[in-house]
């Protein structure tokens, strides 16, 4: 029997029952996926990789516990898990987004949300894409700030040397991306509020 064609509840069953090589195969199956969104979230290989390796000792140990209970849907709930260990990652480094306290973009406080229901969290998803491809209508400096700021969660201290401009030129970038992204959302007439 070919074991490429069986599907993931069986493989779980089967490793729960001893058989090592049927999360081997589960891992082959689901890495690419897990990995990319990942990455998606942390900007970071080496850190993408910690992430991807703690999510599937916390699968492992789960299973091993016998604490899964997903009705066959292995790969939903692996995401859950390394979803919930990207903001554990950003928590520990205190690099929440944080805009809400200045009341002028709660767009990125919608983002690091992390008690989305399935809907919810599908569109966030749809929003964070959204927002991706209108930061890139941004001018560049705006846009080099404001990815470095949301994204890479620098100073801007550290985005003023980056860039090689003072702490004011930086903070007026970002200001002016803001403004700027809230222009183009209200020309394309997108919808922010969840």
């Amino acid at each position: 029997m070919n074991k490429v064609l069986i599907d993931d509840a069986t493989l779980v069953s089967n490793y729960i029952k001893g058989d090592e090589n049927s999360l081997a195969i589960l891992i082959a199956r689901h890495k690419q996926r897990i990995y990319s969104f990942v990455y998606s979230k942390v900007y970071d290989r080496d850190v993408a990789e910690d992430i991807f390796q703690d999510t599937f000792i916390k699968v492992i140990n789960t299973l091993k516990k016998g604490r899964y209970n997903e009705e066959g849907k292995f790969l939903p709930w692996v995401m859950r898990i390394a979803h919930n260990l990207v903001i554990d990652h950003f928590r520990r480094n205190n690099r929440m987004p944080k805009f809400d306290n200045s009341g002028e973009f709660s767009i990125f406080s919608i983002l690091s949300d992390d008690s989305l229901n399935a809907e919810k969290r599908i569109i966030k998803d749809q929003v964070e894409t959204d927002v991706r491809k209108l930061v890139d209508e941004l001018p560049e400096d705006q846009k080099e700030v404001l990815l470095m700021r949301i994204y890479k969660d620098m100073s801007f201290k550290e985005i003023a040397e980056r860039t090689d401009v003072s702490i004011n030129t930086a903070l007026g970038r970002m200001r002016y991306a803001l403004i700027n992204l809230r222009k183009v959302i209200e020309k394309h007439n997108i919808v922010l509020t969840n």
